[in-house]
């Protein structure tokens, strides 16, 4: 399909604010996926470019997080191994489903990030307050565990869905991370962030070699991500996170109605 210059426009500036909403609150691909789809791009092919597009926006994240990262490696990399295998299945149940039945399955996908995007603030705390307290009765080189099974098992099954969709598979992982490992946000952020990466990656190798990525709007999107991505940061002590959560799940809302209407 060809786009006019000003639904490429419409496209780059919908992903420059997807990556700042994802730096400062999460939730960003509820704002760039309607807005492929409202060019024209279809449902499965708008998210599977999607998928594709934001992928250097989390390894900045993984770049800017690397110190926090570093003495987790062990259980990063087998946790990766877990993500690697559920992004490829969810990819791969993606590009097997016809695309009526994925836009059928949109609008209940995009509730879902959005009852997400909502008890993001509940997860963050109660994942804080049990480092904290886990943080007092250990001792900082036996808070570095291996992961356990159920951390292995989540996380594949997480995996699935970010593969297959992933609006939201980061206040996901966030939620899966600190119920079965005991240490600091921090370190248990750029855990989430470094898994995503992988997810996503997985999900877009799959994605390119299947004809239905968007190539010519990649490059766009790629770009505006990453600067979004960068000024959402600089804005972090400007922008009420709060406001712009619901913000994006009003919109998030109004997206799904308008899936199930068409």
């Amino acid at each position: 399909m060809s786009l006019s210059a000003l639904d490429l426009t419409a496209v780059g500036v919908a992903t420059f604010i997807a990556g700042g909403i994802n730096s400062l609150a999460g939730g960003g691909t509820l704002v760039s996926f309607p807005v492929l789809v409202a060019v024209g791009v279809p449902a499965l092919p708008a998210n599977i470019t999607n998928t594709v597009s934001l992928c250097p926006g989390y390894f900045s994240g993984v770049v800017a997080q690397r110190d926090d990262l570093a003495p987790q490696m062990t259980r990063t990399r087998r946790l990766a191994v877990a993500g690697l295998l559920g992004g490829v299945i969810g990819s791969v149940l993606l590009e097997m489903t016809p695309n009526q039945d994925f836009h059928a399955a949109v609008p209940w996908l995009i509730l879902l990030s959005c009852i997400l995007l909502l008890t993001q603030n509940k997860i963050r705390e109660w994942v804080k307050t049990r480092s904290e307290k886990a943080a007092g009765s250990m001792s900082v080189s036996s808070r570095h565990f291996d992961p356990s099974i159920g951390a292995v098992v989540t996380v594949f099954l997480a995996s699935i869905y970010g593969g297959f969709f992933g609006a939201g598979l980061g206040i996901m992982l966030l939620g899966l991370l600190g119920l079965f490992t005991d240490d600091s946000l921090r370190r248990v952020n750029a855990l989430k962030q470094a898994l995503s990466l992988v997810i996503n990656v997985c999900a877009a190798v799959i994605f390119s070699v299947t004809g239905n990525v968007r190539w010519q709007i990649v490059p766009i999107m790629a770009v505006a991500a990453l600067l979004g991505g960068y000024a959402g940061g600089r804005l972090t002590t400007v922008v009420n996170p709060t406001a712009l959560r619901w913000t994006v799940v009003v919109f998030g809302v109004v997206v799904a109605i308008k899936f199930w209407v068409a």
